[in-house]
């Protein structure tokens, strides 16, 4: 039996964390990390199985055979190290760093046999710790650590811990096919708990729910410690809650959540106090929710800065959906003086809800929802100053666009036109940058597909060479060896081009998606910049009974397009309801330069088909602005739907405008700048949804006729899914 301890090894590591840390910026106290550690006998380096291993506030786990643990902690927890066979050893983190904790033996067990001592691999500790200190900073640099690990390691259990580590850069990097594959590598060459619920998670955001279910109701509860027990309850809730089970996702929050209270896990007793009340909320049962809101607002505030204001944050938009604005606004006040000091302990990503401009812009949104014009103007200004010094667009865009809301529910028109502006502006820049990104995604995802590629090859490397091994120790099996091994390897190259193609064909429908965003969020303005000029003209002319008919009735067609803008197809019913309430706000204005016709053939079936948004009303605007206004004598726009066949239906737009060519010569500088983006933005929309859903949407523009005013004739052919 062991008396005695020699804590030899207790601020031993492999590499110097504190160093690395430094050279990426990554501050080891700001949130909790992994700690590894491994307990064995310091005369014969024998592991020590079964060894407790705990930290203050309720983690817990126990030596696996290899005499080896992983606990997850923050700076400054106190760990505590039991066994029967020697005194308990405690002692405070001060890192990520690897602990290895050398057990003297009693002077009796000193000439007893020895047991086998496994080597150890430093360099491949260091790549593996190298590759986790990257994870968040650089995906390639990380992923290269991982291969040179894999190309070190030299058991099963070495190359697990290296897949697991390359399933976690999939997760933080949300690649979560790659990430579900890696892990799944990692438990065929070591079971473990740890990769278990890591698995169950990644087939949860894949959108595997099935799969995530399954995975987490296989692993076998018992073998898991009470912090991971609580963990797979709140994992199951997630799915549930995913899939819209509520009472089965209310019932698994409440099992971890008594398990939690019961071991004094408080971080997961706030969380999931925190995930009941959201999911009661999304029943519609507002008391309950507000009862566990409650309570997981309580708890955060006695854990640390951070964590209050995350929750409050969380209370905050809990209060908007049920149009409690004063409540509101009270926690997001609360929570900016937190932010406000949390920000001079480190920094803030604009990614990251803890931002002072994003919680100014919704108490500005909050106060104009209270009708308060002058705070919420007060905020909005705050939160555009605040995202201008951080660069940070989005919350820049939004609060300007607000702000230029509540101008105009307050009817200061001029200013509300140039907040608008403005509003046009930043959506110009994000979209740019949004082109960057697109760009810099693809080249990020090639270069990830190279290295999966590599680290596929190194395992296919190593199939072969155990397979030369094993040839050349049993001479018998040679060749049926040999083929098994080609067979292998044909395998492991068609699962690769497999991921591969997986791969590349997700990011590019996610690139289809981004891009369609941006050039929805690019529709040309001028429109509503002529709109709101036309009003200020009436309003002059003290006209306000046409202005006040013409606003109304330019807010319906806003409010359409916006309620539309964020779907690839419509139904066509909505579509012909848009122009039409489009050509006449047109028509309101040139009265005396055109006469319009909607007419849809009585055998269409409108409800049947469906079609991009905002589609047909570049071509009218084009008809109007370019070939219309610029005719001498009054003219004639007609808009005829037809179906042609039974799965296909004609919409012609005709004018007998002056024609492309004279409107081209006729148009400024800007005009041209201003049309060409607004066609391009439409071609490439026809493009990319064609590419998607396989040639849906045909458009075919040419003149009318052959004389002086030529006209314009555009036919848009829809097929029906």
């Amino acid at each position: 039996m062991r008396k005695a301890i020699t804590f030899i090894g207790i601020l031993y590591l492999f590499f110097n964390t504190f160093e690395l840390l430094g050279q990426v910026g990554l501050d080891p106290n700001s949130s909790k990390f992994m700690v590894r550690g491994k307990v064995v006998d310091s005369e014969t380096q024998d592991p020590i199985a079964n060894v407790n291993i705990e930290i203050n506030g309720g983690a817990y786990t126990t030596t696996d055979i290899f005499g080896e643990f992983r606990v997850e902690a923050k700076k400054g927890d106190e760990l505590t190290i039991r066994h029967k066979d020697f005194e308990t050893i405690f002692y405070t983190i001060q890192s990520n760093e690897r602990i290895l904790v050398k057990v003297e033996p009693d002077l009796q067990d000193k000439f007893a046999t020895k047991r086998s001592n496994k080597s150890e691999s430093p360099q491949f500790n260091h790549y593996i710790d190298s590759a986790e200190v990257y994870l968040k900073k650089d995906a390639k640099k990380s992923i290269q650590f991982v291969i040179d690990a894999i190309e070190l390691s030299n058991s099963k259990k070495e190359n697990a811990e290296a897949y697991e580590v390359l399933g976690d850069i999939n997760m933080f990097w949300k690649q979560y096919d790659l990430a579900v594959s890696n892990y799944t590598t990692s438990l065929r060459d070591n079971n473990t708990n740890q990769v278990n619920l890591k698995l169950a998670l990644a087939y949860k955001e894949n959108k595997n729910y099935q799969e995530s279910i399954q995975q987490y109701n296989d692993i076998n509860k018992k073998s898991l410690s009470n912090y991971q027990l609580v963990t797979l309850y709140e994992g199951l809730g997630d799915v549930y809650k995913a899939i819209q089970k509520y009472d089965l996702a209310i019932q698994s929050y409440q099992e971890g959540l008594k398990l939690a209270q019961k071991h004094l896990i408080t971080p997961k007793t706030t969380d999931l106090n925190s995930k009941i009340a959201e999911v009661y909320n999304q029943k519609g049962e507002v008391r309950e929710a507000q009862n566990f809101f409650t309570s997981s607002l309580r708890l955060a505030e006695g854990e640390n800065k951070k964590r209050a204001v995350e929750e409050k944050l969380k209370v905050a938009d809990f209060e908007n959906k049920n149009l409690n604005y004063s409540n509101e606004i009270t926690l997001r006040k609360q929570a900016l003086e937190y932010i406000i000091d949390i920000q001079l302990d480190s920094v803030l990503g604009n990614d990251s809800p803890l931002t002072t401009q994003k919680q100014n812009y919704k108490i500005g949104k909050a106060y104009a929802f209270q009708k308060d014009i002058p705070n919420a103007i007060k905020y909005l200004e705050k939160s555009i100053e605040e995202a201008d010094d951080r660069e940070d667009l989005i919350v820049k865009k939004d609060a300007t666009r607000g702000l230029s809301e509540v101008y105009r529910d307050a009817g200061q028109y001029d200013k509300a036109l140039m907040a608008y502006q403005s509003y046009v502006d930043i959506v110009d820049k994000i979209y740019l940058l949004k082109e960057q990104e697109i760009s810099q995604a693809t080249k990020f995802g090639k270069d990830l597909a190279v290295k999966q590629n590599r680290i596929n090859s190194l395992e296919s490397q190593k199939d072969l060479a155990d397979t030369k091994y094993q040839l050349n120790k049993e001479q018998t099996k040679r060749q049926k060896l040999l083929i098994y091994s080609l067979f292998g390897g044909v395998l492991l190259l068609l699962v690769g081009a497999f991921l591969m193609f997986k791969y590349i064909r997700q990011q590019r429908l996610a690139n289809n998606l981004l891009a369609l965003k941006s050039l929805r969020s690019q529709m040309n303005p001028h429109f509503i910049f002529n709109a709101l000029n036309s009003v200020n003209s009436f309003i002059a002319s003290n006209d306000e009974r046409k202005a006040n008919k013409y606003l109304s009735d330019f807010s319906l067609l806003m409010r359409a397009v916006l309620e539309n803008s964020e779907e690839d197809f419509i139904p066509l019913e909505k579509e012909i309801e848009l122009i039409q309430l489009y050509t006449k706000l047109e028509h309101f204005r040139f009265k005396d330069r055109f006469d319009y016709n909607i007419k849809i053939d009585e055998n269409v079936n409108i409800t049947d088909f469906v079609i991009p948004p905002m589609l047909l009303q570049p071509y009218i605007e084009n008809a109007v602005w370019h070939g219309l206004r610029y005719k001498k004598s009054k003219g004639y726009l007609e808009i005829i739907i037809v179906q042609t066949k039974p799965n296909e239906i004609s919409i012609t737009i005709t004018d007998d405008g002056i024609g492309r060519k004279r409107s081209k010569e006729i148009k400024t500088q800007h005009q041209k700048k201003q049309n060409s983006k607004g066609m391009g933005n439409i071609k490439k929309r026809v493009s990319i949804l064609n590419d998607m859903y396989k040639d849906k949407v045909d458009v075919f523009v040419a003149d009318l006729k052959d004389t002086e005013d030529a006209g314009t004739k555009v036919v848009v052919t829809l097929k029906k899914d």
